[in-house]
């Protein structure tokens, strides 16, 4: 990785509009570049023609040999300084906003990198209009929202389409466990109770458990455990608009970003393979549980062993808008194939306290006049 004074943005030829010479871009809901001016539109892809076969690498070989074979692709991208985000951005551009945190970002020279080029993407589904109309719509529907924070939904220059990176893995396991399978039943007790005044005796039910040792062994296959490899982005924020149709995926082709902003890389790989295994370890606690079976179950000891581990490099496509409101920054991503949303907000204190003594003006009100 070397730092470059002024780094050069390149257009493909493959870019260029024939008809008018503007630069094509991605036209999401589609699988083809699309002038914006002319009209004029270039295939990139046919799902009906070509048929997608996913590959995995093995996780074991590139523990132990890196991905020396594994294709490569030069890059430019700024770095942020407030949020840590690294993006792409836009050739000719003197200035910018960060798309994750909404910094003002002067771009005086970029990072030029070599990176592993990713396998897989899901090409944009919903349109820019499509998006920001949600955006403004759950902007405008926030409870006890600041009334200046109407502008932002106007600002289309704060919202970004932006492809972000994932780690996919896939995984068996053997997994040892020993425990307890509870079982519960129901035993008779008098009690004392006070009724009307009277200690009287009731007949009361109580729930006890008879817990059985339990152990044996489970066994789980893990297909495309998904990893979120931005750390602008955040993973539980992510997991609310997920539900990605992987079944979809194209071989990556630089021209679907085209109009779009890209994400780099920003977990490692090592570190992505140990997010997914507390995903997995969830799943497996699950069917630990299901094998033991009862009423309740109780597990003291798990012994996991992990093999086949595999993986592949993804982006997928979200629409993002990140804006500051008196200092801290609000973000609002919406999936860039099913229109999921989810986001940050802030409140407004004077709406809440006025809310509040409207009511209790009303209970007053009703207390003194409503008899």
């Amino acid at each position: 990785m070397s730092d470059e004074a002024s780094p050069e943005v390149k257009v493909s030829n493959e870019l260029e509009c024939q008809g008018c010479g503007a630069i094509l871009k991605f036209k999401p809901g589609t699988h083809h570049l699309s002038c914006e001016y002319c009209g004029a539109e270039n295939e990139i892809f046919n799902p009906d023609d070509q048929v997608v076969t996913i590959e995995e690498t093995s996780l074991e070989e590139y523990l132990k040999e890196g991905l020396k074979k594994e294709e490569k692709i030069d890059i430019v991208t700024v770095r942020c300084d407030g949020c840590g985000g690294s993006f792409t951005f836009e050739p000719n551009l003197s200035s910018d906003f960060c798309p994750f945190c909404s910094s003002p970002k002067v771009i005086k020279g970029g990072t030029t990198a070599s990176v592993y080029k990713p396998g897989y993407l899901l090409p944009f589904d919903i349109s820019r209009k499509q998006a920001l109309s949600s955006y403004q719509h759950w902007l405008k529907s926030l409870w006890f929202a600041p009334g200046d924070l109407k502008h932002y939904a106007n600002n289309n220059d704060r919202f970004n389409g932006m492809y972000i990176p994932f780690w996919t893995y896939d995984c068996h396991t053997r997994t040892q466990y020993s425990g307890a399978s509870g079982h519960d039943y129901q035993v008779q007790r008098q009690v004392n109770v006070i009724e009307n005044g009277k200690s009287v005796t009731r007949t009361r039910y109580v729930t006890k458990t008879r817990w059985r040792h339990a152990s044996g062994e489970v066994q789980n296959i893990f297909d495309d455990i998904l990893v979120v490899a931005s750390s602008a982005v955040s993973q539980p924020k992510m997991n609310k608009i997920k539900a990605w149709d992987l079944d979809n995926l194209v071989p990556y082709d630089d021209k679907y970003l085209s109009g779009f902003r890209t994400e780099t890389y920003t977990v490692n790989i090592e570190d992505g393979y140990e997010n997914a295994k507390t995903k997995m370890h969830r799943e497996i606690v699950f069917s630990v549980k299901q094998d033991i079976g009862g009423d309740r179950q109780r597990i003291d000891h798990l012994n996991t062993q992990y093999s086949g581990a595999s993986f592949k490099q993804i982006l997928v496509p979200i629409w993002l808008s990140a804006y500051r409101y008196k200092g801290k920054v609000y973000q609002f991503i919406i999936n860039g194939r099913t229109g999921a949303v989810a986001g940050d907000r802030p409140y407004s204190t004077k709406k809440i306290v006025l809310a509040i003594l409207g009511g209790l003006l009303l209970i007053l009100f009703i207390s003194l006049f409503v008899k």
